[in-house]
């Protein structure tokens, strides 16, 4: 009994000792030059003529924009770009600054989403007094470093998106509808899985924001492209993506058939397909040793009846554990906005590991709990996720090969479902008793 006193006392010492004005400056100095190092590296890469990574394509892609020729091609067997037309539009105004220019142009994008995505998730968990707090900056922003690195590393927007997220769900807790689902719209526009969250919309009969995610969504899938594609390239163009990426079978997802069930994909269905099948968990373009790591070896049917058992599952703990409309609170909503990040993370087919930088939120809610004392329980099931997701600094393929960032995800996904779950229950207790009383 005295250790459980004793923890939340020492918590509120640190969080007076550090927690200051002095603190907070120190970590933005720090922010800043973290980002300059982060947004040179790249640049520094293009004057050494050494791999762009994606910023090659993304250069590519806008100057085929430009001239007028196809974006969606076949080389070895896939698409050279993989992304949703409005994408390759964007890409187009960005080439027009030429190879370096892109790239400078693109950091400055992700440190400007990254420094939103710090602010809006802490505003998130604790309100205006947490977007105050330098313990909701630090420790979530540290916990996800390395996916945040290689965001700029390669090149991918997925710091951008998580941004778009996130001021989504300030403006639908503002019951700012039309501006919630039109940055739904624009993050699908970029890179298509968000438009997951039109389920999570339409659940809770967010009418308005579903209205506009959809209409903002044609509108930049079809009538932003045809000034400049014209309108039967344009529908042309989504055609070809639709059809080259929304494919699933026994050798790919999508147009991935080197990475779709190799350990660099950690969703639910590449996990379970190379865990659960007999697939080249290694597979690469070049000759290589095949590397197995299948605990069963079952047909592929089977194991998409598992995927959709588990992600049925999944989403049913999910509605089990939010709460009815009348019960929300700021701090639910928190915890229920990162339960919906987590299962988006969880169920796209392709998550690769700058997808994880999305972890932001769910570290911010728990790190706004631990500090609160609310309750202690989602700590004990946060350790052991970050031991799991620790395991890639040390043994980077070889943990990733079994799903550890995956399993990490679902041990914050079940910690963070039971602690909207007591929420829910301590409000029925306490609404249940002011009625007694009264």
């Amino acid at each position: 009994m005295k250790n459980s006193v004793a923890a939340p006392k020492t918590i509120g010492v640190l969080d007076r000792r550090f927690n200051s004005a002095v603190a907070l400056g120190t970590l933005l100095f720090v922010f800043v030059v973290t980002l300059i190092v982060f947004s040179a590296l790249p640049f520094l890469r293009y004057l050494r003529d050494r791999t762009l990574f994606d910023y090659k394509l993304w250069y590519d892609t806008g100057q085929h924009v430009l001239a007028g020729d196809e974006i969606y091609f076949f080389r070895s067997g896939k698409y050279d770009f993989m992304y949703p037309p409005p994408c390759a539009l964007f890409l187009a105004g960005a080439s027009l600054l030429g190879q370096g220019g892109l790239i400078l142009f693109l950091v400055a994008i992700n440190s400007a989403a990254w420094f939103c995505s710090a602010r809006l998730s802490a505003l998130l968990a604790g309100g205006q007094t947490g977007a105050r707090n330098v313990w909701l900056y630090l420790v979530p922003n540290l916990l996800v470093i390395v996916y945040i690195w290689s965001s700029y590393h390669l090149g991918q927007p997925n710091l951008v998106l998580l941004a778009l997220m996130l001021g989504a769900f300030i403006a639908l807790r503002s019951n700012r509808q039309i501006i919630g689902g039109g940055l739904i719209a624009v993050a699908a526009a970029i890179k298509a899985f968000p438009v997951a969250a039109i389920v999570y919309l339409v659940y809770r009969r967010y009418w308005t924001a579903v209205a506009s995610l959809v209409v903002a969504l044609v509108f930049l899938l079809l009538v932003l492209p045809a000034p400049f594609r014209g309108f039967a390239p344009a529908w042309r163009d989504l055609e070809k993506w639709s059809s080259g990426m929304l494919k699933y079978s026994e050798v790919t997802v999508g147009q991935r058939p080197m990475r779709s069930y190799t350990w660099k994909n950690q969703s639910l269905v590449g996990v379970t397909n190379r865990l659960l099948r007999h697939v080249d968990a290694d597979a690469a373009s070049a000759r290589h040793t095949p590397v197995y790591v299948n605990f069963a070896d079952l047909k592929f049917s089977v194991v998409n009846a598992i995927i959709v058992s588990a992600a049925l599952a999944l989403g049913i703990a999910f509605i089990a554990a939010m709460p009815q409309r009348g019960m929300r609170s700021w701090d639910s909503d928190a915890i229920e906005f990162a339960l919906l990040l987590l299962l988006m993370l969880m169920l796209t087919p392709l998550s690769f590991g700058y997808f994880y930088s999305w972890l932001m939120l769910p570290f911010a809610v728990i790190t706004q709990r631990v500090l609160a004392g609310k309750n202690s329980a989602v700590l004990w099931w946060s350790l052991p996720a970050l031991a799991l997701l620790a395991l890639s600094l040390v043994f980077p393929r070889r943990a990733q090969l079994y799903g550890n960032t995956f399993f990490a995800t679902l041990l914050l996904f079940i910690g963070l479902s039971i602690e909207l779950l007591h929420f829910k229950h301590q409000t029925v207790y306490t609404r249940s008793a002011g009625e007694l009383s009264s």
